[in-house]
């Protein structure tokens, strides 16, 4: 999933900015916590969150990611 987001996010310049989180480094395990507590169950691996919200947990078509950040960049 991180493929597609890398893939589609240069589209887009500095208007999107992303976090890749590796759950085996410290930061990346205490966010993956973080995400799972406001989820209020484990957090998909791999997902992908926008604004805070789980968006995808499940790799999407890339027409897909870009109809969801054309949407959020447009309002």
């Amino acid at each position: 999933m991180a493929r597609l987001v890398e893939s589609v996010v240069p589209e887009y310049g500095e208007r999107v900015r992303w976090e890749k989180v590796i759950t085996k480094e410290l930061a990346g395990a205490k966010r993956y916590l973080s995400l799972s507590k406001e989820l209020g169950r484990p957090a998909p691996v791999p997902s992908i969150y926008i604004d805070g919200e789980l968006t995808f947990d499940t790799t999407p078509e890339s027409e897909t990611l870009k109809k969801i950040l054309n949407k959020l960049l447009s309002s």
